[in-house]
């Protein structure tokens, strides 16, 4: 294998901006030229993120062949601006689960297996088999958990294996640095305890990325080095910005990128990130403010964990506002005050527009449908994403077709008019209780309709966005549905699966059964978020 690895490891504490930091070196090393690709190695026992609840583990990135993974993955796709897929989210699952198919299989020759060397053999060949198929010069590992923690010990082995084996591997520890209240002073030593850690793990890290609220002084970052061992220079502070996308270009006045193709013995070109740099001056000089309220439901855990839920619809929305030099507000609300009062629902005029995402089960759904009601006779911007394109069948049906008990199967199994309704062939499945990767998932093709508002936004008539649902518009209601006015302007290429919605003479009235938040770029918005933001603008002027 010829693909030269970057190992980025945490310490102290999760959630301290691991994905980011690696999103960015990748950015970085791909403005130099180089074919980039990554992997994100996730040490639960579950076979991929299909089955957990976003308020458990956030978003259910969906990869474009079909992958239920890691939302750093999404994270990986908007800075490198490219598709990544499922092979390249690793879990203990997977590996165990090959591991043991493989004993069964008699593919071990009649060796006793265990768990060192034979699980840190298995997490090896995946890293080099996703390497060599993606072709890539530089491939960026991020290993999830810190440094210490039992799940992710044998990740961390098989990375230490792979250099010893003559791979090109160098190693980036991101850290925290805490300044508790009581003192006012930024600390070293839980840094210093976690590079200690991953020492005993007989892994020497080559750059220590400094996270902290504050950049670092330089009298800590002699600290740093003298107590980790690495040189000054290579003690990379990464303070808390406004903008994540501003982190590379943090990076890169630091000469980080330089440093590492120097370990690598290549040459770095300089003033490379001319076109994120007009990225980032964009988006600080944006002045316009636009409102946007996510009607949802993964609210009952309180907020510390509800951006991670929709971050992909989070991020698109910032795209398609930056794009239109304008500044996003984003609301939080919950759908099930609505079901309680009615009056309630005028909270929605506050509003530029509403977007209603995906979600799964009965939980707010009345609250949801009331909201999109509300939105349609009122002129406000909508945007329905997956469950929300069937939410505004079933509200279209219920109060414009006069479709008494309309309704989604997902919802009511006996409803009188099942305008949603499962996949037949899905059905089996699910009565015996595989759940796990029985949905349409992955990117599927659109056929557009000429002359609606869709076709204007994509610009083209094949369009493919990715997926992640069981239910469908049921046929046996479509004809009645656009007889009413309700417009299916984009359908599968075969004709039968119903893919994008639009009301004519709404200011924006759009949906899809897709989850168009997946392809969203910071520098190319996704079509419909961009049509949303523009149609709010409009309305405000």
């Amino acid at each position: 294998m010829h693909t030269k690895l970057i190992v980025v490891t945490g310490g102290v504490l999760s959630g301290v901006g691991k994905g980011t930091c690696t999103a960015s070196i990748a950015r970085l090393i791909k403005n130099q030229g180089y074919k980039v690709t990554a992997i994100k190695i996730d040490p639960y026992i579950n076979i991929d993120a299909g089955t957990m609840r976003p308020t458990e583990h956030g978003e259910v990135f969906v990869t474009e062949d079909g992958g239920e993974t890691d939302q750093d993955l999404g994270t990986y796709e908007r800075f490198l601006s490219e598709n990544l897929l499922k092979d390249q989210n690793i879990t203990t699952g997977q590996v165990y689960e090959t591991v043991i198919h493989k004993e069964r299989n008699l593919e071990y020759n009649g060796k006793c297996v265990e768990v060192i060397p034979h699980i840190p053999q298995e997490i090896k060949r995946r890293i080099r088999a996703t390497c060599d198929s993606m072709k890539a010069d530089f491939c960026l590992i991020e290993v999830g958990g810190t440094v210490g923690d039992y799940q992710n010990a044998l990740f961390i082995e098989a990375l230490r294996e792979m250099k010893l084996e003559g791979d090109a591997v160098i190693y980036v520890h991101v850290g925290y640095l805490p300044i508790p209240g009581n003192l006012g002073e930024m600390k070293t030593k839980p840094l210093q305890r976690s590079i200690r850690d991953l020492n005993s793990m007989g892994i020497q890290p080559d750059f220590v990325m400094a996270r902290s609220k504050k950049p670092i002084d330089e009298v800590r970052k002699q600290k740093i080095s003298l107590m980790g061992n690495v040189r000054p220079e290579d003690v990379i502070s990464a303070p808390d910005v406004k903008y994540i996308y501003e982190v590379p270009l943090l990076f890169e006045k630091q000469t980080l990128c330089s440093k590492i193709l120097e370990k690598f013995g290549l040459e770095y070109k300089k003033d490379t990130m001319k076109e994120w740099e007009e990225l980032v001056e964009k988006i600080k000089k944006a002045d316009r403010k636009i409102k946007i309220g996510i009607i949802g439901k993964y609210f009952d855990i309180g907020d510390f964990t509800l951006e991670d839920s929709y971050i992909s619809v989070i991020e698109s929305i910032k795209h398609a506002c930056w794009h239109n030099s304008s500044v996003p507000e984003i609301v939080w609300v919950d759908s099930k005050q609505f079901e309680n009062d009615e009056k309630s629902l005028s909270k929605l005029d506050d509003f530029d527009g509403i977007i209603v995402p995906g979600g799964f089960g009965s939980s707010g759904v009345e609250g949801k449908i009331e909201a999109i009601c509300y939105a349609r006779e009122n002129s406000i911007p909508f945007l329905g994403l997956c469950y929300g394109m069937q939410l505004a069948v079933i509200e279209f049906a219920r109060n414009v077709c006069g479709l008494e008990g309309a309704s989604s199967t997902e919802v009511d199994e006996n409803a009188k008019n099942p305008v949603i309704d499962i996949l037949p062939e899905q059905k089996q499945i699910i009565e015996e209780s595989h759940y796990g990767g029985t949905m349409r998932l992955g990117g599927y093709k659109a056929k557009l309709a000429k002359g609606t508002k869709v076709m204007e936004l994509y610009g083209e008539e094949i369009v493919s966005e990715r997926h992640r649902h069981r239910y469908e518009v049921n046929p046996e209601y479509i004809e009645k549905l656009e007889k009413e006015g309700l417009r299916f302007s984009g359908k599968s290429p075969d004709g039968i699966l119903m893919e994008f919605l639009e009301i004519s003479g709404h200011p924006y009235f759009v949906a899809t059964q897709a989850h168009p938040e997946f392809k969203s770029r910071p520098t190319e918005p996704a079509p419909l978020f961009d049509g949303l933001i523009k149609a709010c603008i409009k309305s405000k002027a």
